[in-house]
């Protein structure tokens, strides 16, 4: 699991550095206060589902089910809900002065990188990490 949450935050870290380093020559600071706000706000739901998952897979099928419904739900309201608070609430964010792209709009950047990212490393399967190389490749039906 802690191999997966390095992957999570690194790939994302990563995302966010070549995107924003282009964005604050272009657009200056403010483009990458937005950017991390925005990542952090959609990396922080995706770290909590993906340790909800790892522990979701040892439990029986219905606690399964309730992870990844759930888990939608609760990265979405999080993500959604933090937004309006900081557009609400937050001066410089709801006063959006600075040349370039938004904060809404490096939400909607980041939010499916992220989600594509935590959703590859919940369909691996953590067995077939653990499993010696031969049975994992038996165990996906390859020869």
């Amino acid at each position: 699991m802690t191999r997966r949450l390095a992957v999570l935050i690194g790939g994302s870290l990563a995302v966010w550095l070549v995107l924003a380093l282009p964005a604050r020559a272009v657009w200056g600071d403010g483009a990458v206060a937005y950017s991390a706000a925005a990542l952090g706000l959609c990396l922080v739901p995706a770290v909590l589902t993906l340790l909800w998952a790892g522990w979701a897979y040892s439990q029986p099928a219905d606690k399964q089910l309730t992870m990844v419904l759930g888990g939608t739900g609760v990265r979405l309201l999080a993500v959604a809900g933090g937004a309006f608070a900081l557009v609400q609430f937050v001066p410089y964010f709801r006063n959006q002065t600075q040349p370039g792209p938004g904060f809404l709009t490096w939400l909607l950047v980041f939010y499916p990188v992220t989600l594509a990212m935590e959703t590859v490393l919940v369909v691996v399967s953590p067995r077939a990490e653990r499993a010696p190389s031969g049975s994992a490749r038996s165990a996906r039906g390859d020869t």
